[in-house]
């Protein structure tokens, strides 16, 4: 340990100014579900069993090394699905795969749920994934397991997603019952939960031979879609994305009615029940969503009506700031407490909120600190509280336009024919 000097010079350097933190990335992809075909070495498939046998494999989704050995299976589609999505300056997605093995035997109904199984076990594996793969996802899909149900049970995947979607402060989109309106409605009827947003339209896409076409889900879609809104606003994960095309489509499942003006429609209903949908668009059809393609909309996650999270892009942007301030927090954390530390610590997080006003993440912030919430007891035990009220913007989704006559329009017109035969008259 150094002694300080009898006669010299001591130099301290001091830290006790606002602190920044560095990018996060919310864009990336986790993908837990089985894959046929799959090279069993590099993406061995997990089994309920054993926790270890699962395997979370971390790779750009334009690496030809990983991705021509995802076999034909839900993962290889969502990839592909991830991919046809992307923004233009985009190479690729950062992304995660967790394989599960399929179930074996004669009963269609026995081997299902032991997939089901194994797929529920895998969720379990990505929630203790990031520190193997040195990453966290913050998007999450499960494609091929969540939209079947036995009876009117829930899905018993779709029932395991919150615990792990809270451990990782991720939000995940599941396929829901596509077959019809009230399928899709009862289903999501049984999700309770603000990281989920559920979609009630599968795809039909061609398959890798190019020519035939089959359905697969429409969730890695709709993942893509997000990444793709992400890095179009630099990275950050507070604007919605919804009224969005979806690329690399043949059709959709079945066709759902929407209308603009017409809260009666299919579409609008399970919009109405928080189920997003993929709509058509159509030319010349006044309450088309748009002129051509298939298009995404949806803004709602499962949480009940009224909650102050409904929309799934708030839950994101929340998080985001969560997971800046904690990484702010830490830098200070093992100081003393004085006036001057402690006003660093709030600042830093001050001004983080203010550059997030000044790119219009956010609407507003407030940030206090409060004398009421920092006893002398809690400050001894080495504890600071402060207060924060930050408002995320909301989605732009009901325009209403209040249209009347203008009367004084009129009184112009005849004071401008008036002033046109006085004018006449005097020549």
């Amino acid at each position: 340990m150094a002694t300080a000097p009898v006669f010299g010079t001591i130099d301290q350097r001091f830290s006790d100014e606002p602190l920044a933190t560095g990018p996060i990335d919310f864009s990336k992809i986790a993908f837990v579900s089985t894959s046929t075909g799959a090279d069993d070495i590099l993406f061995p498939a997990g089994v309920s069993t054993d926790l270890a046998s699962y395997k979370a494999v971390r790779f750009t989704s334009s690496d030809t090394t990983f991705t021509s050995k995802l076999g034909s299976g839900y993962l290889a589609d969502a990839v592909r699905a991830v991919n046809a999505q992307l923004a233009p300056g985009s190479q690729a997605a950062d992304i995660t795969v967790i394989r599960c093995a399929e179930g074996t035997g004669a009963d269609a109904a026995a081997k299902l749920a032991a997939t089901m199984a194994n797929v529920i076990k895998g969720l379990e594996a990505l929630k203790y994934a990031p520190q193997k793969i040195n990453a966290t996802p913050r998007l999450v899909g499960v494609p091929g397991y969540t939209a079947q149900r036995t009876g009117t049970d829930a899905n018993p995947v779709i029932a395991a997603l919150p615990e792990v979607l809270s451990a990782l402060l991720a939000v995940a989109v599941v396929d829901v019952d596509d077959s019809s309106r009230d399928a899709a409605i009862d289903a999501r009827e049984k999700i309770g939960s603000d990281r989920i947003l559920p979609v009630g339209v599968a795809a039909r896409v061609f398959d890798t031979d190019g020519t035939t076409v089959i359905t697969r889900p429409m969730a890695p879609r709709i993942l893509g879609l997000m990444t793709r809104v992400d890095f179009q606003s630099g990275g950050k994960p507070f604007e919605p994305f919804a009224n969005r095309q979806i690329y690399g489509l043949v059709n959709t499942s079945r066709d759902i009615p929407f209308d603009l003006r017409d809260g009666s429609v299919e579409g609008q209903q399970l919009l109405a029940a928080e189920v997003s949908i993929v709509t058509q668009g159509e030319v010349d059809i006044d309450g088309a969503i748009a002129d051509g393609g298939f298009v995404f909309i949806g803004t709602d996650n499962c949480a009940s009506d009224g909650d102050l999270w409904q929309q799934i892009h708030q839950v994101r942007g929340a998080d985001y700031i969560d997971v800046e301030h904690m990484r702010i927090t830490r830098l200070f954390l093992g100081r003393k407490i004085s006036a001057s530390n402690a006003e660093a610590w709030i600042n830093s997080l001050k001004f983080n909120l203010r550059d997030h006003k000044a790119a219009d993440d956010i609407l507003g912030y407030k940030v206090e600190f409060k004398p009421d919430q920092n006893s002398p007891e809690q400050v001894r035990a080495g504890r600071l509280t402060t207060d924060l009220g930050i408002e995320e913007a909301p989605v732009f989704r009901v325009a209403k336009r209040n249209v009347r006559r203008y009367r004084q329009a009129v009184n112009d017109l005849v004071a401008d024919i008036a002033a046109r035969i006085n004018a006449a008259a005097i020549l």
